[in-house]
């Protein structure tokens, strides 16, 4: 039994040292060295250097004169990383339905004036409830609304999304987007 017992404790040893100290050490020096923004959490900073967040997590940002993000489902906390989730609602249940209305009649509450079509990614929460991401018809919803609040020109802030709208991964996946926390920083560092 010790004849036995003597090699399994001895590999136990060296895999776990491997693979527990040896590669994570190696992976994380990698990625450092190659990717250290990525690595560190792809953090977005204020003029200030200050902190404000991470470009792949979207944000709660609900004053008037910032770009909202999509709705999130991580409640009851908006944007809740520990919680990433979407509402699991299906097309048919009213609670969706609910959902989907009482955030139109907010988005209309706060630009009454705006008779535009809202976009869908404003009043649907996204697969995982944390997508930084709307789209460049969200982010120009917005704009009379902002523009009003900030008291500056719409052609202005259509300006900012149009430099702030990325086009597709590579040319060819997903659709044109704007990072609504870039944005967002973008337009405080207007001031």
């Amino acid at each position: 039994m010790v004849k036995h017992l003597r090699p399994a404790v001895m590999l136990f040893i060296i895999l776990s040292v491997l693979t527990g100290v040896v590669y994570p050490a190696l992976v994380t020096g990698l990625a450092q060295l190659l990717f250290p923004g990525q690595a560190n959490g792809s953090l977005m900073s204020a003029e200030n250097g200050k902190v404000k967040g991470s470009s792949l997590i979207g944000q709660p940002f609900s004053s008037p004169d910032h770009f909202w993000g999509r709705p999130s489902a991580t409640g009851p906390f908006p944007y809740n990383a520990g919680a990433s989730s979407g509402s699991n609602l299906g097309p048919t249940n009213p609670a969706l339905a609910d959902a989907v209305k009482a955030r139109l009649e907010a988005l209309k509450a706060a630009d009454p004036g705006n008779e535009t079509p809202v976009p869908v990614d404003l009043v649907t929460v996204s697969g995982s409830g944390l997508d930084p991401h709307i789209s460049p018809a969200a982010a120009a919803y917005q704009v009379p609304r902002i523009a009003k609040a900030r008291k500056m020109s719409a052609d202005k802030l259509s300006a900012l999304v149009a430099a702030h709208t990325e086009g597709r991964q590579w040319g060819l996946f997903g659709e044109p987007r704007v990072n609504v926390l870039a944005l967002n920083l973008a337009l405080d560092a207007l001031r």
